[in-house]
């Protein structure tokens, strides 16, 4: 059997963890971007913890990622939301310190004319600070959302489903077209998420 007849005959197979595989990535990216965000913001008006909190996220990232997973298995057993809190601690760094970074580097003239206008933290939070900051918070979320569709291929090792389970069964079994297929269908799925988040940073950059 070639790899166009293996693909044909389970393609309903590789729909499913096609789609398996986006739910993680969306349920992931969407806790890790509010997480994320809020305290690379809460770390700009805590300036002192912000070092120790960068230097936190990327020991995480350091961390080897079967190895992360192994580590959550006795904290929350085998399954999808074991997954979801890996793939949120890896995508940290990335949005955090985006946000950090972003706000930091706001011209403090344009903040002393907000208070000048007796505009108070919370608005120029919301109205200055992070619209300002926005096209660089994207960035770190465009990076971490590609980086985080790779890793969940390793995420099916703990049971939380995606298209790394085609690769883990083809290892096993020897299969280069199952390796194959779910290497090339979650390339696939980083390239479109870039994609579209690209565009997204691209208006968010010209706001």
């Amino acid at each position: 059997m070639d790899f166009w007849s293996f693909v044909n005959s389970r393609w309903d197979k590789i729909f499913a963890l096609t789609i398996e595989h986006g739910v993680l990535i969306l349920t992931a990216m969407a806790a890790a971007i509010v997480v994320g965000v809020v305290v690379g913001v809460l770390i700009t008006y805590y300036n002192p913890a912000a070092h120790a909190v960068l230097y936190i996220c990327q020991i995480l990232m350091t961390v080897p990622s079967l190895a992360m997973l192994g580590l959550l298995i006795p904290l929350l057993g085998i399954g999808f939301w074991t997954g979801v809190v890996g793939l949120i601690l890896y995508s940290l760094l990335p949005i955090v310190r985006n946000t950090y970074t972003g706000i930091r580097e706001i011209d403090p003239a344009i903040l002393e004319a907000a208070r000048g206008m007796g505009m108070n933290e919370r608005t120029i939070l919301l109205k200055i600070k992070l619209p300002l900051a926005l096209p660089v918070i994207m960035a770190g979320i465009r990076t971490a959302t590609v980086m985080v569709v790779g890793i969940g291929a390793i995420a099916s090792y703990v049971g939380a489903g995606g298209l790394g389970e085609f690769i883990f069964r083809g290892i096993s079994r020897y299969n280069k077209d199952m390796i194959l297929t779910g290497a090339i269908c979650v390339s696939v799925l980083a390239i479109a998420a870039d994609l579209i988040l690209k565009l997204v940073e691209k208006k968010a950059s010209f706001r």
